[in-house]
């Protein structure tokens, strides 16, 4: 690929020094004149009605308002909805006189002081008539206990191409693998908060660390019933999400407060609330059969996904067939078979989580493709190459094409680099009487964006002024992962001048153009950044004619570079500021453009993992020694950021693997409600992350780029338990691997021997 000036160059954030020093403002460091604070009463019980005396909590000095059920209006909406043609089951009010996990939200308590707040919600008097509840995907679908509606199961639906129950009859070999994963947190640095007030124009403001601020702007403004462009939305800094802030869990309800007092309000969470009462990762239960011959070509494929939906409806049909849909996308199986189950259970509700399906997906596939791959003696990555996707393939249950993917060149290079074949072979010699040791390795794939299911479009309005300099407004919002910074680069490459020129704003809904999705789903560098880069180019080209109109030359003579346009028979350069100037004095108009960018495609991206462990047989500890990760990604924009994305994604998807979980007893009650008790991978206990990307161009990309964020948090988890049960020879299927899970396998073979 040609060499460019601004991609491709590890740029750093403008924002890193006020971060590393403390000088970043969050919303949690804002102030506001007559501010209050608000902060949510979340149900102790899993399933209860509720009763709330407010008589003793009203006494505290300084309270202003104390909501519940009874003074919210009752209008139903579904938080995962991000556009209002969703047309979700829609199952949530603001606050509920019926509780229905742990963490639901019954009350909002409003006052002065955070002080004060907590001291009232400690005087209130909540009387609970607990109900039956249902924890678990066997208790749901037992429905003894019937948590809304008529059934436990909220959504159902089956994908499937060619005819899978022929090829199991001719199968060699099938092979059968069930296993379940966890309910996860995302674990942001900055726990969920808002912030409300009405402006000088008599605009409902909401100030969010969102995904999604459109998104905020429907909700709010349907829920209070205004007009949406009397709600405006700006998307404040924010200390992270990994799709933990892609639902409006707060901000409805804190704008409701704050319209109805006619004063800013401030709410906030602590950790424990943001564990309890937000969103997690939809823990699954997964069973598949893989149908081989003996030559280890995949023949056909089973697989049954249920899925713990939750309390509410939220994403229970999203995720599901996000699920199924990826399983189409990454081995070449022209006969396969899905189907997704969602349940409603009394826990915290399901929502967006970095890779969003793809963890899921390939947690129990990866770990039955290695036993396909032992069933008939095979090395488990000459297996995967023998059926991976090729380029160009066609999605075979009708899905978007799969695009110049480069998931064999992942897994070809990958063993090299990661000397596979020496130790896969030799490895276990490093065992010992008390530790094991083992590699192993797993292949993943995730999407860029939403075209072929939802509207995927960005709008961009991008203006040069006077001085040369250019301003950008496009819906995007910046997660710390450097979108602002990606977009300045893909911005000045198409106009050819400095990045010190080119500003770029995140998402105000009363300024910025409308975006359909936010930042979601992996599309913001293919979508939005597509949408920059058009925008880019067709303001040059203005720029270009436009002094063609002023010098009266051919477009053929002029050379436009650096920010300068110039005849190519002259020493004379003008900048583009100069143009600018020029074009207003002499005819009235100004420099800027205005773009809808529809995205063209939906490429896969694929990568592959490769995991070197070593399991303490006493104590069922595992250590990551070793991890290589590689991505095909297109081309990086910015490969320092590429790198940051992979090495966190990996960090994500290791705990997944080993630690993370939120801990729900048979009961409904969550045990592991803050970071002593709910584990995360400690800077020591991480391995060095290797990363490797292959960047061979995506044609339909922003200068060949396609998505890497997500994808990154999903192959080094199977990877890493292919590692295990390759060390221990077992076949662990349940994550996380626990040094309890570790030894109970162990045990158990023991017995078994």
């Amino acid at each position: 690929m040609e060499e460019l000036k601004y991609v491709g160059k590890s740029v750093i954030k403008e924002d890193s020094y006020d971060k590393a020093t403390g000088k970043m403002k969050f919303i949690c460091d804002m102030k506001r004149y007559d501010m209050l604070y608000a902060k949510l009463v979340l149900s102790d019980k899993p399933h209860a009605e509720i009763e709330i005396d407010k008589t003793e909590a009203l006494k505290v000095e300084g309270i202003e308002a104390i909501y519940t059920y009874d003074d919210i209006p009752h209008v139903l909406y579904n938080s995962h909805e991000w556009f209002a043609g969703a047309n979700q089951y829609k199952d949530e009010y603001l606050l509920f006189n019926r509780a229905r996990f742990v963490g639901d939200r019954i009350a909002l308590v409003v006052g002065k002081s955070k002080r004060i707040v907590e001291e009232a919600i400690s005087k209130l008097s909540i009387g609970y008539k607990e109900l039956e509840s249902v924890v678990g995907i066997k208790q749901a679908k037992e429905s003894k206990t019937i948590i809304k509606n008529n059934s436990n199961l909220a959504f159902s639906k089956s994908i499937n191409c060619g005819n899978y129950e022929e090829e199991f009859k001719n199968a060699d070999y099938i092979i059968k693998d069930s296993g379940k994963t966890q309910k996860i947190h995302h674990s942001a640095i900055e726990p969920h908060i808002c912030l409300s007030e009405i402006d000088e124009q008599g605009s409902l403001v909401v100030w969010s660390p969102c995904q999604t601020a459109f998104q905020v702007q429907y909700h709010t403004a349907s829920v209070l019933n205004i007009p949406f462009n009397k709600v405006r939305v700006i998307k404040a800094a924010m200390g992270g999400s990994f799709g933990g802030k892609g639902q409006t869990v707060l901000e409805p309800i804190c704008a409701f407060a704050a319209y109805t007092l006619n004063r800013p309000v401030m709410l906030y969470m602590d950790r424990k609330d943001a564990i309890l009462g937000t969103r997690s990762r939809n823990s699954t239960e997964i069973s598949v059969e893989t149908a081989i011959s003996k030559e280890g070509k995949i023949l056909a494929r089973k697989i049954i996904t249920d899925v713990d939906g939750g309390a509410y409806y939220t994403n229970a049909s999203a995720v599901a067939m996000a699920i199924g849909k990826k399983l189409f996308r990454m081995y070449d199986i022209q006969n396969q078979y899905f189907q997704g189950n969602t349940y409603y259970t009394n826990t915290i509700p399901g929502g967006a989580c970095r890779g969003y399906g793809s963890p899921q997906a390939h947690a129990i596939t990866e770990i039955n493709i290695d036993n396909a791959a032992k069933k008939i003696g095979m090395d488990p990555c000459e297996f995967r190459l023998k059926n991976l996707v090729k380029e160009g393939a066609k999605d075979p249950a009708g899905g978007t094409d799969i695009g110049n993917t480069k998931i064999r060149q992942c897994v070809i290079n990958g063993m090299k680099a990661f000397d596979w074949a020496n130790k896969r072979q030799n490895i276990k010699t490093n065992d010992t009487e008390r530790y094991a040791y083992g590699v192993g390795m797993a292949c993943a794939t995730h999407g860029n964006g939403y075209m072929g299911a939802y509207p995927d479009f960005s709008n961009v309005d991008m203006s040069m002024f006077a001085d040369g300099s250019v301003l950008v407004k496009i819906g995007i919002h910046d997660q710390g992962c450097g979108t602002v910074t990606t977009m300045q680069q893909i911005a000045s490459e198409s106009l050819d001048i400095s990045m010190d020129k080119v500003r770029v704003l995140e998402t105000d809904t009363l300024a910025s153009p409308y975006d359909s999705a936010g930042t979601q789903a992996s599309r913001v560098t293919f979508v939005c950044g597509g949408a920059v880069k058009s925008a880019g180019e067709k303001l040059k080209k203005m720029v270009v004619s436009s002094f063609c109109k002023l010098k009266d030359c051919s477009e053929d003579d002029v050379i436009a570079a650096n920010g300068f346009v110039y005849k190519k028979d002259s020493a004379e350069k003008y900048s583009y500021g100069d143009v600018a100037v020029e074009l207003e004095t002499k005819y009235s108009q100004s420099l800027s453009v205005f773009e809808r960018y529809e995205s063209p495609a939906n490429p896969v991206t694929h990568s592959a993992a490769f995991a070197e462990v070593r399991v303490d047989k006493y104590t069922g500890y595992v250590e990551v020694i070793d991890l290589l990760a590689v991505h095909d990604i297109g081309r990086s924009i910015n490969p320092q950021f590429v790198e940051g994305q992979v090495q966190g994604g990996a960090h994500m998807s290791l705990g997944m693997a080993l630690l993370e979980e939120i801990d729900v007893d048979k009961n409904g009650y969550v045990k592991s409600t803050n970071f002593s008790k709910y584990h995360l991978l400690n800077a020591p206990q991480m391995p060095e992350v290797r990363v490797m990307t292959i960047e061979e161009n995506e044609p339909f990309g922003p200068y060949g780029a396609k998505s890497v964020g997500e994808l990154a948090a999903v192959a080094p988890a199977p990877a890493v338990i292919n590692a295990i049960n390759f060390a221990l020879d077992t076949n662990i299927t349940t994550y996380p691997a626990t040094p309890e899970v570790i030894m109970k396998n162990i045990n158990s073979k023991h017995k078994l021997s």
